[in-house]
């Protein structure tokens, strides 16, 4: 079965037995941890992905992964500072990720896609849609301050309810969890052994501390039921003395980041001490900067660009082709349009504004995403966006409109969201994935909470059925 099928039938199930959003999320509120992330704001229900649709899909995130690593050594002959400035970060940003780099890129990431219905642009060779549409990336989160990562205990939350624990022992489905996968990924990643229970510093920028250190508290805990020794704090409340990385009387022996390299650049001597420290291989920091270059939509442009399509493989270009829209960077000259006609980018971008999202490289949360296709922007202001975008880092992406799916509300009825899909790699592979949601009465939005974003976790077919 497919999503489509599996979502059809588990709906009819609900519709049959009358239940409703509140007790489909059941005792999901009552979580300290969840409430102090999602702030009680659950879908009422799992998104769903059949075995051989979540094959697929994970193979095209893999294989764009994998281009996506080999970016710094095929286009740039190994120069990472050179990768970074070509991305789109700072002077102080590309010094920052070029100390304590890790030995390869991180393999902790969400890949953000919305499931698109109709046939894709004419251009490369798509391969065809399956049942239910085709998947397209929005951007990758890499390192260690993506969210979400929590989205097993949300699947364990849904299945105490009889009709959901039912449906997916028949139609054999199943989850990651994601969590563990993450203190994995740490213990990897930094050279330990599960048995040797490392201590932890689960850090933030001392301006965002008081903001996230509930969730972080009760993430800490969670980790210590995992094998990490973890205690939440700020930036500023770490010491180097004696050669170590201290947080009071704790040697610390990994620094794990919560804060992106954005938020260091008006006080980046705080963390230098610390990077001081991992540089001289008294600390690990999980995870290195580098991450920030590889996260950069930049970098999604560069594989997106028709100039680079000699660098990948055949099966990197074939799921670049089926994963990732029309990219490319704001810069002034001509571009290959997905029909191999040439454009002047400028030209283009304003003449079909509402099909285009504007998108600055590296902030994080949506800052200073412009849609093109918002209804009470003008022509006028979509040019003065463009013209700024000039003198900053910022991609142009083909518009993806977002597949809506039914849920069950507060009575009971059906009713249509948006969804933006995360799914996560880890070290050992597929990492689960997790899902965000929009009414789609609000149309196609920024996903935030200003628009008064759900969150549930992802359930998938773990074989198909044999005969």
């Amino acid at each position: 079965m497919d999503r489509v099928s599996l979502t059809a039938e588990y709906l009819s199930r609900v519709k049959e037995s009358g239940a409703k959003a509140g007790d489909l999320v059941g005792r999901l509120p009552e979580s300290e941890m969840l409430a102090a992330f999602y702030k009680g704001t659950f879908l009422s229900r799992p998104v769903f992905l059949g075995h051989a649709e979540r094959e697929r899909t994970f193979g095209d995130v893999r294989n764009v992964l994998d281009a996506l690593s080999s970016l710094p050594d095929t286009l740039f002959g190994g120069d990472f500072a050179a990768f970074a400035r070509a991305a789109g970060l700072t002077e102080t940003q590309v010094s920052a990720v070029l100390r304590g780099r890790g030995a390869a890129m991180t393999r902790q990431v969400r890949a953000d896609l919305y499931l698109q219905d109709g046939h894709p642009q004419d251009g490369h060779p798509q391969g065809g849609h399956p049942q239910g549409g085709q998947f397209k990336l929005l951007e990758f989160n890499i390192g260690s301050s993506i969210g979400g990562m929590d989205n097993a205990d949300l699947c364990r939350g849904l299945l105490e309810h009889p009709l959901l624990a039912g449906f997916a022992a028949e139609y054999r489905l199943g989850f990651v969890d994601t969590l563990r996968e993450q203190v994995n990924n740490v213990l990897v990643e930094c050279g330990f052994a599960p048995e040797d229970r490392p201590v932890v510093a689960l850090t933030d920028w001392p301006s965002y501390f008081e903001n996230e250190v509930a969730y972080m508290r009760q993430l800490c805990l969670r980790w210590r039921e995992l094998g990490l020794e973890a205690y939440p704090c700020h930036v500023g409340q770490l010491e180097v003395r004696g050669g170590r990385v201290w947080l009071e009387d704790k040697p610390v022996d990994i620094v794990f980041r919560t804060f992106a390299i954005s938020q260091i650049a008006d006080a980046p001597e705080i963390l230098d001490p610390v990077l001081d420290a991992a540089e001289r291989g008294a600390v690990k920091i999980f995870t290195p900067l580098d991450s920030a270059a590889y996260a950069s939509k930049g970098a999604l442009a560069m594989l997106s660009d028709e100039d680079n399509r000699a660098l990948l493989s055949s099966e990197q270009l074939a799921s670049v082709d089926r994963l990732l829209p029309w990219t490319r960077t704001v810069r002034p000259g001509t571009v290959t349009l997905e029909s191999g006609e040439r454009a002047d980018l400028l030209e283009y971008a304003v003449e079909h504004r509402h099909d285009l999202v504007l998108k600055p490289t590296s902030l994080y949360g949506n800052r200073g995403v412009v849609l093109g296709w918002t209804p009470d922007l003008t022509a006028q202001q979509w040019r003065r966006h463009l013209d700024a975008a000039l003198d900053s880092p910022h991609i142009l992406q083909r518009r993806v409109r977002p597949t809506a799916e039914l849920f069950p509300d507060e009575n009971g009825e059906l009713r249509p969201w948006n969804i933006l899909w995360g799914m996560f790699s880890v070290a050992n592979g597929y990492g689960g994935a997790n899902a965000r949601a929009t009414r789609a009465e609000l149309g196609d939005v920024v996903m935030n909470r200003a628009h008064g974003i759900h969150s549930g976790p992802s359930l998938y077919q773990l074989a198909e059925p044999t005969a």
